[in-house]
């Protein structure tokens, strides 16, 4: 399992072990899977391009190894594809459940790289509530209902149906 904000900036090696650029964003579809890595291009005039995530062969604690640039497409904005923080940004977007309630800003998204499901989102209040009552981590089965202002999730209350029962972290 993974989350964005630890794969931001992983190095990315082309097929000879040489330091071809690092991701800097995923691409999110509207029905909640991440799709492709968003990659920049080493160099003063970084190209972006997209790597499927079903294409990935090799992936480690020291970062992406291309098996074959030809997986690589030229990154271009599309209208259907969200990403965290470049083109139809998620990230800081209002984050509500289907009975109105505010929930918080989305923060991160834990996801598993084999079939880019998303299974959690991490959420914040803000600074100093983070730190004070920690970050959220809500799961979901369903698919979130994104839009440009707001992301509505189904939500489903844990145990005694409590705010403060809701899942603070990801199942092992």
């Amino acid at each position: 399992m993974r989350t964005f904000s630890l794969l931001k900036d992983a190095p990315v090696y082309d097929k000879n072990g040489d330091l071809f650029g690092s991701v800097c964003d995923i691409c999110i579809q509207s029905n909640g899977r991440v799709t492709h890595l968003l990659l920049q291009k080493k160099g003063l005039m970084g190209k972006k391009f997209l790597l499927p995530v079903e294409r990935l062969t090799s992936w480690d604690e020291n970062g992406i190894h291309l098996k074959d640039e030809e997986l690589l497409s030229p990154y271009s904005k599309n209208k259907r594809t969200y990403t965290m923080t470049h083109d139809q940004p998620l990230a800081k977007i209002k984050t509500i459940s289907q009975e109105g309630e505010t929930l918080g800003l989305l923060d991160d998204v834990y996801f598993l790289e084999e079939m880019g499901t998303i299974v959690g989102y991490e959420l914040t209040d803000g600074f100093f509530s983070d730190i004070t009552k920690g970050k959220r981590i809500i799961r979901t089965s369903l698919p979130p209902k994104i839009s440009e202002e707001t992301i509505v999730m189904s939500v489903n209350k844990l145990r005694g149906g409590h705010d403060h029962d809701e899942m603070s972290e990801l199942p092992k």
